[in-house]
């Protein structure tokens, strides 16, 4: 191996002293509970909507988990060949070198995780004020509360972190079953003949392509489990069975609550609903209807957040474990099994990025650089508000990263044919090309969509280059 991705022996040695306490049921609560967060909510009226027919926008549905199915398979052949913690940014270093695993590693660090825990406890805030019913003016203490209460409940260790994210995924299974039972209700109920409850008739310009980038922002996320490979019991074993278990599992909650949602409302009634699952509820419960599906979007939106900060946590270990000037980060205390500094930093990041895109002062200071220098990139109304602007400008960043991931399957089969792989992907090499091109199709809608606001999410990158080349052929010491 050359000496650019050669690991350190203290690297390698912190690895095996990981306690392996997730199972295969905690893994697979894992990756629904970051995957299914708050899209199934909110996107299906659009899907179908660009779809143009009942047919259409069930077979994007599907064509969108098949396709994350593809990328299942490929993490799973990754994962169980390099169970090592840090998932992307193994393979990554592994492939490519150090320099490309650093980036990833830092990009997740400071802009995409925080970024992500960010949008999805301002749904959470949104949610909150509505069902409490509470001022506007608490969404940012909300929001940041969230996120605080999580971390802390994941500085108690994996198995508080974990038994709360079985939880909350329980739970927001048990408010998706709400859902499809009301769907059902509704769609039994006896309707005027002239207006059957379903109609195939075209809602509007059919519109495949961003019908499908919808969808698989829905399915995002399911990568994530291989973030916590190292920690995952015969992850060999475990972890494409995992990754497999819960792409198909997301693939038929999804269908199921479609199909909900067509049986209840009718085609023409989702095309006009801006939320579906609340539409829906209302129908059946009235207020109470309402206030339930917010509690269910909650609940969904903390299973996503305590995912995130569970398995990018681990990201920013292995990026510490590496270099030195993150050495901090992967301080671990094994007597809780929790990377104590990790979370409490990837906290403070993320509640700082909280503050100042989810509030006009915090928009303004970062605003202010580019003031200066007359470059007006920023129009935080454009994308949908603060977070879906962070959003669109980090998303090409994500494709990126994807795309290279995906291509490293392909390479290290040539590069390393005599490293073990418990798990082969099928049909190779078709899987791991049709991975590569819808990343490929999605990097391409990405960077269409965010145009000029690209080059804000470039930013981190370029501020780490020079970091690595400071601090490279320096591994980090980890000794405790």
């Amino acid at each position: 191996m050359p000496a650019d991705q050669q690991q350190p022996a203290p690297v390698l040695e912190q690895t095996e002293r990981y306690q392996k306490e997730l199972t295969l049921w905690d893994t697979i609560n894992i990756i629904i509970g970051i995957v299914i967060g708050v899209s199934i909510f909110k996107v299906p009226s659009m899907v179908f909507n660009f779809a143009g027919s009942i047919e259409a926008g069930l077979a994007i549905w599907c064509l969108g988990g098949l396709l994350m199915l593809a990328g299942a398979l490929c993490y799973a052949e990754l994962a169980a060949a390099i169970p090592e913690t840090g998932g992307d940014y193994v393979f990554l270093s592994r492939t490519y070198g150090n320099g490309t695993g650093f980036l990833f590693g830092w990009a997740q660090f400071v802009a995409i995780n925080p970024g992500n825990i960010g949008i999805m406890s301002y749904v959470f805030a949104q949610y909150a004020v509505s069902f409490l019913g509470v001022s506007e003016e608490w969404s940012v203490h909300l929001a940041a509360f969230s996120v605080c209460v999580l971390i802390c409940l994941n500085l108690l260790g994996l198995m508080v972190g974990k038994r709360a994210q079985n939880i909350l995924t329980f739970a927001k299974v048990v408010g998706l079953a709400a859902i499809a039972l009301c769907g059902l209700y509704l769609g039994l109920q006896p309707t005027d003949p002239a207006t059957p409850v379903i109609s195939n008739d075209t809602g509007s310009t059919a519109n495949f392509g961003l019908a499908m980038v919808f969808v698989l922002y829905a399915y995002g996320g399911w990568n994530d489990a291989a973030f916590v490979a190292a920690e995952v019991k015969q992850p060999g074993k475990n972890i494409p069975k995992a990754l497999m278990i819960g792409a198909v599992g997301i693939l038929a909650i999804y269908l199921i609550i479609n199909a909900a949602y067509l049986w209840g409302l009718g085609y023409e009634g989702l095309l006009k609903s801006q939320a579906p699952a609340a539409d829906l509820l209302e129908n059946v419960w009235g207020k109470t209807g309402k206030s339930a599906i917010s509690l269910v979007i909650m609940i969904s939106s903390l299973g996503a957040i305590n995912g995130l900060i569970l398995t990018g946590s681990r990201v920013n270990v292995r990026l510490g474990m590496d270099h030195r000037f993150f050495a901090m980060l992967a301080r671990w205390n094994y007597r809780v099994n929790a990377p104590i500094y990790s979370l409490l930093i990837q906290g403070l990041i993320s509640v700082c990025m909280i503050v100042l895109i989810g509030t006009d002062a915090g928009q303004r200071i970062l605003e202010l650089p580019f003031t200066l220098i007359q470059w007006d990139i920023i129009n935080w109304n454009q994308y949908g508000g603060g977070f879906d602007t962070l959003l669109a400008a980090s998303a090409p960043l994500f494709w990126i990263f994807f795309l290279l991931t995906g291509l490293s399957l392909i390479i290290l089969r040539f590069k390393q044919p005599q490293l073990e792989r418990p798990f082969r992907v099928p049909f190779y090499p078709v899987t791991p090309i049709l991975f590569c091109l819808t990343s490929v199709y999605m990097l391409y809608s990405s960077l269409d969509y965010a145009r000029g606001l690209t080059l804000l999410g470039l930013i981190p990158v370029l501020i780490g280059v020079p970091l690595y080349w400071m601090n490279r052929n320096k591994p980090a010491d980890v000794s405790h």
